[in-house]
């Protein structure tokens, strides 16, 4: 080949390896072709690309073509610099020969096994740098010894010099794009952080500002799940507030209420965040891990919230992938910790506020409907034997706590002594509440009961607290206890024995200190064996039974109860009454008054109204005719039953119930024998 067709090749060469490196998509490709396209004109068998760092002391393995006979030398791969002859080709920036490759290789450690594995035998070195920097180095390395032409040198030194404005033009736009990221991170970081501090401005509900928080935590982390969990200071528990995990498969749900050792307590307190690891969550027991794994969550992310005031909870973040965060997410983390901490406390702060305050105003508006309530004596009247056998029972009873049932048919004042009883408590300084549970739908007595949170029901608006927390350190009046659904009277057994419960919609536990008091006219016992009542919430509600006399086993202090209605009612209607007639007084002294204090008190305000003058005008005449009505049946059958059971019960000495009562010789349970005898008028002077 003449010199000038060798030239002509030459310039060719380089000039489709420019081109080459212009067409290339990264480095890689670059030596592919250089190998290709230069060994038409050089023999060599591999190409490496050397890139120098900042610190000159050392170079990076960062592209290679080394044919089939490929060395087990990783890309990234570090080699000193020192005394090598790579070193003195960019420090000195010429062209170095090495005729022994294979001991330049042994005396670096990092290649010394490619010296006794390979086969190369001879290196070319040439500097890659610019005008404005050294870049590394190119090395052409080949199996056989021998010196290229001083041609072959030219043209690899040309190719060196378009390698390193290529090298330098990528690294510039990796530096470039390395910046462009870095802004990016950061201003998703800012916005993270504004987003959050705009949430804790504007949200003063722990929940809203946990849920809005959770959704740009999601957007900014790519997490699977977040969760906010707080500390129950008074049980030491880490109660779940809000878990915002849209892939769940509803196995978290499942994770129990944490127990909180000395130990976790000095973690929240030092406000140390943690990542923890596939192999740190099989660590935790297997109630935590489980549920955990059974989502396939292999990373999570852990910040303590608290303030000077104290621990507060935890932030945590979870993610399917191993590896998700690293240690700018978890500093990240942090701050966002400190800024809901602040928010938290703020609003913990607040909530206590108003809860006080509206508990404060529930209270008073309680209060001033007992006040207006149609039911509401000022004190006890009466003085029969009957009457201060029940008052010396509330006297004994009242000082302590324990739960009393009031026993006796409607309108006997059963809810007049549990009032009498609250006030000689230790707690008469604190509320009386009452619930007559016969008066209120039965799906809606444990709202009223245990209180509902917001959305826990169609038409549950807000939240609302029930009877318990109203009568907190305070006295609970269950009226009718016996209209009570059984669904529902496991739920009460476990508020009283506990002292405790869940609001409707909530999973938070209420803690409550509350002494009850039950009332009802139903034979519990006889509900208990028609499977009506529960046994054991019945023996814990009959720890001090009391039983209130009806008024006709307490004849005795009608006339009294009649010159007390008289009187009160009388001032209410702006009438002076002054005097009851005789007659009158004997009438209503004898009268049965099925209905009791009740009844009598509806009787003498109608009289109180017919009156026009100061004696008291009662009409005698239909007190007559209603009682006729009530003693004599109706027809000849209800006469015929009246009397059939009248013979029974005198057969029975008067017994009820039991073996040879009236009952068991009627073949009647006890319940029925006692409702018929009631609506028949049978009463103990019949027989």
């Amino acid at each position: 080949m003449t010199t000038k067709n060798a030239a002509e090749n030459r310039y060719r060469t380089l000039l489709d390896v420019s081109s080459a490196i212009a067409a290339q998509p990264n480095v890689e490709a670059v030596l592919r072709s250089l190998r290709r396209l230069l060994s038409a004109v050089v023999l060599f068998d591999s190409v490496s690309l050397l890139l120098l760092d900042a610190s000159e002391t050392s170079v990076r393995l960062i592209a290679f073509d080394w044919g089939p006979d490929s060395p087990d030398v990783a890309i990234g791969t570090e080699v000193a610099l020192g005394a090598t002859s790579v070193g003195r080709s960019i420090r000195e920036q010429r062209t170095i020969y090495v005729a022994d490759a294979k001991g330049e290789l042994s005396r670096v450690p990092e290649l010394a096994s490619r010296a006794s594995t390979g086969s190369v035998q001879s290196a070319y070195i040439f500097p890659v740098s610019t005008p404005r920097k050294k870049l590394g180095a190119l090395v052409f390395a080949s199996t056989t010894l021998g010196e290229f032409s001083a041609d072959a040198v030219e043209l690899m030194t040309s190719v060196s010099s378009h390698v390193a404005v290529a090298l330098e033009s990528a690294i510039a736009t990796d530096a470039a794009e390395s910046y462009q990221h870095q802004l990016a991170e950061e201003r998703d970081r800012f916005r993270l952080l504004l987003d959050i501090n705009n949430f804790v401005v504007s949200k003063l509900d722990t929940n809203e500002l946990f849920r809005s928080a959770s959704t740009s935590i999601r957007k900014y982390f790519g997490n699977d799940f977040t969760g906010f969990w707080l500390l129950d200071k008074d049980s030491k528990q880490m109660d779940c507030a809000v878990l915002d995990f849209p892939g769940s498969r509803g196995f978290l749900a499942d994770i129990p209420v944490k127990d909180l050792t000395d130990d976790d307590f000095d973690k929240l307190r030092a406000r140390q965040p943690e990542l923890w690891s596939l192999r740190d969550i099989e660590k935790l027991p297997a109630m935590f891990s489980d549920p955990l794994k059974a989502e396939s969550i292999t990373a999570i992310a852990i910040a303590p919230l608290g303030t000077a005031n104290g621990p507060l909870g935890v932030i945590t973040m979870g993610s399917r992938r191993p590896n998700n965060f690293g240690q700018a997410d978890l500093d990240l983390l942090a701050q966002i910790s400190i800024q809901i901490s602040l928010a938290l406390d703020n609003a913990l702060a607040y909530g206590r506020l108003t809860a006080s305050k509206n508990r404060l105003e529930e209270e008073r508006l309680y209060l001033e409907s007992e006040i207006r309530s149609e039911y509401n004596f000022e004190d006890i009247v009466g003085k029969s034997p009957a009457l201060r056998k029940v008052l010396d029972q509330v006297a004994i009873v009242a000082p302590t706590d324990s739960t009393v049932l009031l026993l006796g048919e409607t309108g006997t004042g059963k809810e007049l002594i549990a009032r009498a009883i609250h006030s000689l408590s230790p707690r008469k300084d604190r509320t009386f509440v009452r619930l007559n549970c016969a008066a209120i739908p039965s799906g809606l007595v444990e709202s009223e009961l245990f209180g509902h949170e917001k959305g826990a029901f169609t038409g549950a608006l807000m939240q609302k607290r029930g009877r318990f927390e109203l009568a907190d350190h305070g006295t609970l009046f269950l009226d009718e206890i016996g209209d009570i659904s059984l669904d529902l009277q496991p739920k009460l057994l476990r508020a009283l024995q506990e002292q405790e419960f869940e609001r409707l919609g909530s999973t938070k536990t209420t803690h409550v200190d509350v002494r009850l008091i039950a009332a009802t006219h139903r034979d519990l016992a006889g509900m208990i064996r028609n499977n009506q009542f529960r046994e054991d919430l019945f023996y814990r509600l009959n720890v001090f039974p009391v039983e209130v006399p009806p008024l006709r086993e307490r004849r005795e202090d009608i006339p009294l109860l009649v010159h007390y209605f008289v009187s009160r009612l009388s001032q209410r209607m702006r009438k002076r009454i002054k005097s009851i007639p005789k007659p009158a007084m004997e009438a209503l002294t004898n009268a049965s008054w099925p209905g009791n204090v009740r009844e009598l008190e509806n009787f003498i305000e109608r009289a109180v109204i017919l009156t026009q003058g100061e004696e008291l005008n009662v009409p005698i005449t239909e007190l007559k005719r209603f009682l006729a009505q009530s003693a004599a049946p109706a027809s000849t059958f209800h006469q015929a039953e009246r009397r059939t059971i009248i013979d029974a019960l005198k057969a029975a000495s008067g017994r009820i119930a039991g073996k040879d009562g009236a009952a068991e010789r009627l073949g009647l349970k006890r319940t029925t024998l006692q409702n018929k005898m009631r609506r028949l008028g049978i009463m103990r002077s019949d027989y």
